[in-house]
């Protein structure tokens, strides 16, 4: 049921590339709205958002900062992500928990490879999205370009509904596609005036939008019907048509501007009341939590955050109401909690508020044990949400305290960082002895260990990275035999199987099938030889690391009418999956990363050649402009330190990203 409360609520997030712009859109929000008094600017270190030392020591965005602000009469709980590879998993987490969202492209690179990453991630959690083309003022800015890349990488509909006025550093405003009107900012001015479309653009303005027209007529059937009829849209059924079709995902509106300049950003604050969803557009969670203030209570934590005045559990409520003093449950650990303080964050600093509704986004201050992914609910309605996915870590690093005194602070304050990300992991390595800290890539390792020292005050030695390898199943073995049986007074253990084991198609993990007929084997011990088998994935015969890719036929077995057990036949199918492992031939995987390295065309002929000696493989090369763009596929391995050696060959002028791009077999003697 639609309620007026949730109807003016937006919950979105900003997705970009690093330096697409993406910050200084969230900026110019929070200072059009009025949610600040003065222009934040990265460069200058001056941003709400990015108000940790090291984002504004390194200039880009690492943690998830939430920010709320009013315009319209509609309350934006606003999410300015992290763009570097590293940190998708904060972005994962702020996704789970968004109705819609802005993905900020720069107007000269179009779409790039981050920028994409998080698109798919978006699409995995179903999450409608606007564009903004950003960056117009810039030299070789060109919006139809942007939007081509925009159809062709994302392989989605781009419905551009404005037109820019200017190029490059004569961008000064906008012809409103939708209500055939211009937009025009003077210089350093924070609005626009509203004026009618320029003669000279008026001809394009019109083909422009009657294309728009079109596009939206083959998509929508509300917008058909009238366009036959009439042979053209009014603005209501327009606008109507793209919010239907943004709702859908069936096509993205595409905006464009300098958020910089301050150009095109009030627009696109209109865009997100008009085109984005509210909570109450959204389909109830799970089927059965619909954003209703009277329900039950319901949230997600997705973010958990160890501040000097306490711990911080960031929390989108999905129904019912929550007040200071009330008693939650959490679903996950089965403790209640107290809720002391809610707040609503403007990144570092926080207002007191008395109450929190469905499809708020606050943080609240009581709950001790909450981590990210707790489904915080009412004592009497407990229900568990899907928590958000946490990516597996490819990199890791050996972490002790330079004074003996410190080992425990240590352990504390890994402990503490792995509360608040999730994708850091924090074991004890049992062959050495020392503590091992593993993440996402080598700048989120550099982050963590710099936090260990900015915010706990601890002196650390950091070992060299180290990548996750994993072992596959290279050719199998057929008709394993492995009887497990064991006799020491009392009930005894007997379980007797047969497997074989194959490798899998590539991406793929792990698969269990059953081929026993005749009951010989029961349904409930067949699942536990499945669960003995995924015991023993744990290590591989190779070196001790996770195995991946394999399939596991269980095809024969026995029992014993007393001394068989689901134990028993658990013990026999981790035994017998060791064993089979042991006599199959087997591949050593390592992580590898699609890399894109942007570079002055004079330096790629030493780029190309530092490339291949990282052992990688180029896969696409441009020239633009005087700037070469090289596409290669390299071990994660190889780039570590790759950041200096590139802005060493390259006179500072070279940059590179990365995504990653799963496994591939690692050379003989590869690991260590």
């Amino acid at each position: 049921m639609r309620t007026h409360v949730t109807d003016r609520i937006r919950n979105l997030g900003i997705l970009a590339h690093v330096d697409a712009g993406k910050t200084t859109v969230t900026e110019r929000f929070l200072y059009l709205t009025g949610a600040t008094h003065k222009r934040g600017e990265v460069h200058d270190g001056t941003t709400v958002t990015d108000f940790d030392p090291q984002e504004r020591d390194r200039g880009i965005t690492i943690f998830a900062a939430a920010v709320s602000c009013d315009w319209a009469g509609h309350r934006i709980n606003l999410i300015d992500t992290p763009g570097h590879v590293d940190f998708s998993d904060e972005v994962e987490r702020s996704l789970r928990v968004l109705d819609g969202a802005v993905a900020v492209f720069d107007a000269v690179a179009g779409v790039e490879p981050q920028s994409e990453t998080v698109w798919r991630q978006a699409d995995r959690h179903g999450v409608p999205r606007i564009a903004f083309v950003n960056k117009l003022d810039r030299a070789g800015a060109e919006l139809d370009t942007a939007v081509e890349s925009i159809r062709t990488r994302l392989g989605t509909v781009p419905l551009p509904v404005q037109l820019p006025i200017g190029r490059e550093d004569g961008f000064t405003g906008l012809v409103d596609l939708v209500g055939m009107r211009a937009y025009v900012w003077a210089d350093g001015a924070d609005t626009y005036t509203d004026r009618p479309v320029p003669d000279d653009l008026l001809e394009e303005a019109r083909h422009r939008r009657r294309r728009l027209e079109e596009s939206v007529a083959e998509l929508h059937p509300g917008a058909l019907e009238e366009f036959c009829g009439e042979g053209s849209l009014s603005a209501r059924t327009l606008t109507g048509a793209l919010r239907d079709l943004t709702l859908t995902g069936e096509a993205v509106v595409v905006l464009c501007g300098s958020a910089y300049r301050n150009r095109g950003v009030e627009p696109l604050l209109d865009a997100v009341v008009s085109y984005l969803p509210a909570p109450s557009d959204m389909p109830p969670v799970r089927g059965e939590v619909p954003a209703d203030p009277e329900a039950p209570f319901t949230a997600l934590a997705f973010k958990v955050s160890a501040t000097a005045t306490g711990r911080m559990t960031y929390v989108r409520v999905y129904a019912g109401t929550i007040g200071k003093g009330d008693t939650v449950l959490d679903a996950v650990s089965g403790r209640t909690e107290r809720i002391a303080r809610i707040l609503r964050v403007q990144a570092d600093r926080a207002t007191e508020v008395d109450v929190a509704r469905a499809g708020d986004i606050v943080a609240v201050v009581g709950p001790k044990g909450a981590r990210a992914g707790a489904t915080l609910c009412a004592p009497g309605a407990p229900i568990v949400l899907e928590p958000p996915t946490t990516a597996d870590p490819v990199v890791s690093v050996a972490v002790e305290a330079r004074r003996s005194t410190d080992t425990g602070r240590l352990a504390t304050a890994l402990a503490r960082l792995s509360e608040e990300d999730p994708s850091l992991v924090v074991r004890s390595d049992p062959e050495t002895g020392q503590t091992v800290l593993s993440g996402l890539g080598e700048l989120h390792l550099e982050v963590a260990v710099e936090k260990l020292r900015r915010d706990r005050g601890l002196e650390v030695t950091v070992g060299r990275p180290q990548v996750a390898y994993r072992e596959t199943v290279a050719q199998g073995v057929t008709g394993l035999l492995y009887r497990h049986v064991k006799q020491d007074g009392g009930a005894g253990q007997f379980a007797h199987v047969v497997i074989d084991v194959a490798p899998l198609d590539e991406g793929e993990e792990f698969a269990f099938t059953s081929a026993v007929t005749g009951g010989r084997v029961p349904q409930e011990y067949v699942r536990a030889v499945e669960a003995g088998c995924r015991d023993a994935l744990v290590e591989g015969p190779l070196g001790g690391h996770p195995v991946t890719g394999v399939r596991v036929t269980l095809t024969d077995g026995a029992t014993h009418p007393k001394d068989s057990s689901e134990m028993a036949f658990r013990t026999a199918g981790r035994f017998a999956l060791r064993e089979a492992l042991r006599a199959s031939a087997m591949t050593l995987l390592e992580p590898v990363t699609d890399v894109t390295v942007t570079v002055p065309a004079e330096s790629v002929g030493s780029v190309l050649g530092d490339l291949a000696a990282r052992r990688g493989r180029v896969t696409d090369q441009t020239t633009r402009s005087g700037t070469a763009v090289v596409e290669a596929t390299v071990p994660l391995a190889e780039l570590f330190g790759y950041a200096s050696r590139l802005r060493g060959r390259t006179q500072g002028r070279g940059t590179f990203t990365t995504r990653p791009a799963g496994y591939a077999p690692a050379p003989r003697g590869q690991d260590g």
